[in-house]
């Protein structure tokens, strides 16, 4: 192991776990959740939700290939799966659609009427929401059991989560700055690049499941 892989596997990381929380795009709808809220509680409702998702994040990077294992999943077909889960994400962003893999209307809906929205639907599904989760276990494999490697991937993780926490805190004077306009922008840039790094795991996860195959055969 050298620098090189280390940098690569934090870049990797870095840029997944940013499109796929995209933090910018959550000060609009944390605005249109709590924005009548007093600052004090959208400030408690900021930090329980990025600890809840933090938490929910670190167990699925944990134990997520166990859980695929016993399940009977490879993770070269788990790697496909995520993969074109996070190229429909990527096609929503890019054409500012609402997605459906994040929240639907009915759980919109119901996040209105709802006292205490940190959980749901701030921390789950809109910060550790199913692309969220696909992409930490993808990254934790890619470590290939490296203590080193997987620290990285997680302490990386916790810095998008971070950056997830001051968009929350922040989201009214980023809706300020930038306007609906701009939160578009952004979002669409970043599901070009989700969309990217969705074929490449797609890509990955074919080769991986043809030489499985061919060894087998």
């Amino acid at each position: 192991m050298n620098v090189s892989e280390v940098s690569s596997i934090a870049l990797q990381t870095f840029l997944t776990m940013l499109v796929v929380m995209d933090p910018i795009g959550l000060a609009p709808i944390f605005i249109g959740l709590a924005g009548n809220r007093p600052s004090f509680e959208r400030r408690k409702v900021a930090l329980k939700a990025a600890l809840v998702a933090g938490g929910i994040i670190l167990v699925f990077g944990l134990v997520g290939r166990a859980l695929l294992e016993h399940l009977g999943i490879s993770l070269s077909a788990f790697r496909v799966a995520g993969g074109v889960l996070l190229f429909l994400i990527a096609l929503d962003m890019v054409f500012a659609r609402p997605s459906g893999s994040k929240e639907t209307a009915e759980e919109g809906a119901e996040a209105q009427e709802r006292q205490d929205i940190s959980v749901f639907p701030l921390a789950i599904p809109l910060i550790a929401g199913p692309g969220t989760l696909a992409s930490i276990m993808i990254q934790a494999n890619t470590a290939h059991g490296n203590p080193l490697l997987l620290a990285v991937v997680f302490l990386v993780t916790a810095f998008v989560l971070a950056l997830c926490y001051l968009a929350l805190r922040l989201s009214g004077q980023i809706a300020r700055v930038i306007g609906v306009t701009g939160v578009h922008v952004v979002t669409r840039v970043l599901g070009v690049l989700l969309g990217a790094l969705a074929v490449q795991y797609i890509a990955d996860g074919v080769v991986e499941l043809l030489r499985g195959g061919l060894r087998t055969g």
